[in-house]
């Protein structure tokens, strides 16, 4: 790339730059993270031997979109509306909760509602208590349990079931805590009472760190920009890789180095020795790791060096991978052994991507197409990804996840990812056919 280039891309550096160290500046002085870090709805079930009740947590800004209520004034007004519009609120939580055993849905009472907020620049959140009828016999140890408020209305509205089983004398014992996602696509939950209850928290931040891929398009964009020179190396520009093995083991640092990252800042952020900023400055700092990484293949830095890349920016994801679970009110021995599942459940989706993209940029890394290929891509990476940051910091919705969603959500990535396939096969063919392909560099 010429002087040219590089002179207009470098006010673009500096911009992220910028946001960045103001970013830095701000979580090196921001306080414990509140509750509620993110706008889930939560279901907290509190079970005794012979009880069964909680509470619902909804965000007012959600329940005001759906319900088309107005919502709006002081927290003494707002919590005065929630109570007088409390019939239309527990009508919608009791469509979207269910609790049932041996084929029986339980009846549920739902009590007096709420207001949330723990600091005044905290979102606020509507506390609707329930109580299930259980049945003479007491409580037994499968519970099936329906949660699905604002699935199908607001996009990304997946939820946690916090469950929390008191059974010495209906004491509260911290060692019965379980968590247990919900998605879209799976809203009812068997729940074993007699489990342990580790494995299931594990086995719930496995779900939610596959469910973070296969939602969370600025993961999936993240990936792919440091993706696109991991078949190249930088010799004064991009050449393709010798062998299959180089380029492999490139992509292998770069995911490990990503891996060591998030895993130190999320497990620093569960163990309450790192405080986490509001979620929006962390989101803020993902798009523009995205941008920085798009940027670097045009305008190399640290050329051969991306794995470094990896890791700075991973410090911050691993902070927005933490933001769910810190959320939650519950010990910390349960957020922890949910953040290693996540962690787990992220590896496994990061690694299925890798897989569908890899073999597409590896056919392709030695035909002509790929420089085109490299640039444009590397371009539209960083305007989605500036997109994103400013969506982030000024709280607006520019559309950008919507355009992004088409391509890189489940299922419809997993077709462009074979079609890109399929069409970088023909590319390689064309160009062998041609004796057109580019000489491999060590």
């Amino acid at each position: 790339m010429g002087d040219n280039s590089g002179k207009l891309l470098r006010p673009m550096w500096r911009l992220i730059a910028l946001v960045t160290i103001a970013a830095s500046m701000t979580l090196a002085n921001s306080g414990p993270a509140a509750a509620h870090a993110t706008l889930q709805p939560y279901l907290y079930v509190f079970v005794t031997e012979s009880e069964v009740g909680g509470r619902v947590e909804l965000a007012i800004d959600d329940i005001a979109t759906v319900l088309g209520l107005d919502l709006d004034g002081d927290d003494a007004t707002l919590e005065a509306t929630l109570r007088e519009q409390g019939d239309v609120i527990r009508a919608y939580v009791r469509d979207h909760l269910a609790i049932a055993a041996e084929g029986r849905e339980w009846d549920l009472s739902l009590g007096r509602i709420d207001l949330l907020r723990l600091s005044p620049d905290a979102p606020a959140f509507a506390v609707v208590q329930y109580r299930a009828a259980v049945p003479a016999d007491g409580v037994p140890q499968f519970l099936d349990i329906t949660f699905d408020p604002f699935f199908d209305e607001i996009e990304g509205r997946d939820g946690l079931l916090l469950l929390i089983g008191g059974w010495e004398d209906g004491a509260y014992n911290p060692d019965r805590e379980v968590l247990i996602s919900y998605t879209a696509f799976d809203r009812t939950r068997t729940v074993d009472l007699g489990q342990s209850t580790e494995w299931g928290n594990f086995r719930s931040g496995v779900t939610l760190g596959i469910d973070h891929i296969k939602t969370g398009p600025d993961h999936i964009l993240f990936i792919l920009a440091l993706l696109l020179p991991s078949v190249l190396v930088f010799r004064e520009a991009w050449s393709p890789t010798h062998g299959f093995a180089a380029a492999l083991w490139r992509v292998v640092k770069i995911a490990t180095f990503f891996t060591i990252a998030h895993s130190i800042t999320f497990t620093l952020a569960g163990m309450g020795w790192l405080p986490l900023p509001p979620s929006k400055l962390v989101e803020a700092i993902i798009a523009a790791s995205i941008a920085a990484a798009a940027l670097h293949n045009l305008r190399p830095v640290f050329p051969n060096r991306e794995w470094a890349l990896a890791f700075v920016f991973g410090l911050f994801h691993g902070m927005g991978f933490a933001t769910l679970v810190a959320a939650l009110d519950v010990s910390r021995t349960s957020q922890l052994v949910s953040l290693l599942g996540r962690n787990v459940g992220i590896e496994i989706g990061q690694v299925v991507v890798i897989l569908l993209l890899f073999p597409a940029l590896y056919l392709l890394r030695r035909t002509d197409v790929y420089a085109p290929f490299l640039t444009a891509s590397s371009v539209a990476l960083a305007v989605v990804a500036l997109g994103w940051m400013a969506e982030r910091l000024l709280e607006v919705d520019l559309g950008t996840n919507g355009l992004v969603d088409r391509f890189a959500s489940t299922p419809n990535g997993y077709w462009v990812a074979a079609v890109f396939t399929v069409v970088a096969a023909v590319i390689y063919a064309d160009a062998a056919r041609r004796n057109a392909l580019a000489p491999t560099s060590q």
